[in-house]
């Protein structure tokens, strides 16, 4: 490929689920199918152990739940920003840090975007979430900073960055046909981000867009902090969380938190994690609890138990009505179940404070929510119910549109040439 197109890729490289958009020098933008005709997959990478391969996306996730040997490296973007983000974890016979391992995650992206546009994209804008660290602009900066050289490393030349709700709006200007303000509601997987600006068939072909915000807030809340609020409450139980021991003191939590936060997993999997865990079957009165957490940790079970939580919590937001995680791996005939009642309990705190942040960006924008034409949502996690219901409750009347969940950002990075 001696050449590239003249255009701009669009990647919106998220937490939970990554997309990539093209717009050419004519035309609209369109979103580049990553597998097979899915137009998203989730960001994952597995390193297969029995043959030194390496899979991406949904292809990474069936090879570990099918039970391949090999590790799962889930997450990735919510290192940046994070100590944790330059050292080194044993893959095979190497030692490679979490910054190489997004380095090639990234680069299979570009690859994608060759193979479906004839020539590698030296251009890309790149997604960003309003904070990558909450309340430190310091690390904030350096997770960018880091991010930039990631995506520098694959090949791309020129590389720009645009906040993900901005992104978002953008898309969804394409589509209206007068002027409105719109609060964007951008729910990712590890971030909850939102803009208000105006927009409008008239304003779309300005250059300067920046007197068009009207105010962004950020917090580093999303699909995942659900997760593991869910997987505390409703599986880690089973295991001994807060289980009451001999000495009328609940059993230590650290490795119940780090066992159900998808980044920290695999660092339970380690031989002096384990040998720590042993020392903790004198503090279980129920030793059978103990017994179950051995066997998550040896047989490396914690990311099929967060996988489970996930798919319960799609179900039990989509259907609306309770459902049970299957966990018979663990011991036989073992259960745990997920209730619409449970997760409005157990998510009241996280939502709260989400819809907090929403109400703080309409406020910064001095405006009130009958001041608003539409909400706009897009992200992954702007889909769960009971998110959705706290939205409506605070900006009651207020028309709410669903977005394209997994591509408008990508969609919307490409408009921002």
């Amino acid at each position: 490929m001696t050449s590239s197109p003249a255009g701009t890729l669009g990647i919106d490289f998220g937490t939970s689920n990554s997309a990539m958009a093209w717009l050419g020098p004519q035309g609209s933008a369109r979103l580049i199918a990553l597998e097979g005709e899915a137009l998203a997959m989730p960001t994952a990478v597995f390193y297969n152990a029995e043959d030194g391969s390496t899979h991406f996306g949904r292809d990474a996730l069936t090879h570990y739940l099918e039970g391949t040997e090999g590790r799962l490296m889930r997450s990735l973007k919510s290192l940046l920003g994070s100590p944790l983000l330059m050292e080194t974890t044993q893959i095979g016979h190497q030692q490679i840090s979490f910054q190489d391992i997004i380095g090639t995650f990234l680069a299979t992206l570009r690859e994608r975007a060759a193979q479906s546009l004839g020539q590698a994209p030296r251009r890309v804008v790149m997604g960003r979430p309003v904070h990558f660290v909450d309340d430190d602009p310091e690390r904030d900066a350096q997770a960018e900073a880091s991010l930039r050289q990631a995506v520098q490393s694959v090949g791309f030349d020129e590389v720009s960055f645009q906040l993900e709700p901005i992104a978002a709006a953008l898309d969804y200007e394409q589509r209206l046909t007068r002027e409105s303000t719109v609060l964007v509601v951008d729910l990712g997987g590890g971030t909850s981000d939102f803009t208000v600006v105006r927009l409008g068939p008239e304003r779309r072909v300005r250059q300067d867009r920046s007197a068009d915000i009207l105010a962004t807030t950020g917090v580093h809340i999303g699909g995942t902090d659900y997760d593991r609020q869910l997987n505390l409450a409703q599986v880690m139980p089973l295991l001994g969380y807060k289980h009451i021991g001999p000495e009328h003191r609940e059993v230590p939590s650290r490795v119940f938190f780090d066992l159900a936060t998808w980044h920290l997993i695999h660092w339970q999997y380690q031989p002096k994690a384990i040998a720590h865990a042993k020392t903790l079957r004198s503090n279980y009165r129920e030793p059978h609890l103990h017994d179950r957490l051995m066997r998550v940790l040896t047989e490396r079970f914690g990311h099929l138990l967060a996988h489970e939580v996930e798919q319960a919590k799609i179900r039990c937001s989509v259907n609306k009505a309770d459902t049970g995680m299957d966990l018979s791996l663990i011991e036989s005939h073992l259960q745990a179940r997920m209730g619409v009642a449970d997760m409005q309990a157990h998510l009241q705190d996280l939502l709260a404070r989400t819809v907090a942040c929403a109400r703080e960006c309409v406020q910064r924008a001095n405006l009130t929510g009958a001041s608003l034409d539409a909400i706009y949502l897009t992200g992954g996690s702007s889909a769960l119910s009971t998110f959705q219901q706290a939205l409506q409750a605070e900006f009651a009347g207020v028309k709410v549109v669903e977005g394209d969940l997994f591509g408008g950002v990508a969609l919307g990075l490409a408009y921002s040439q």
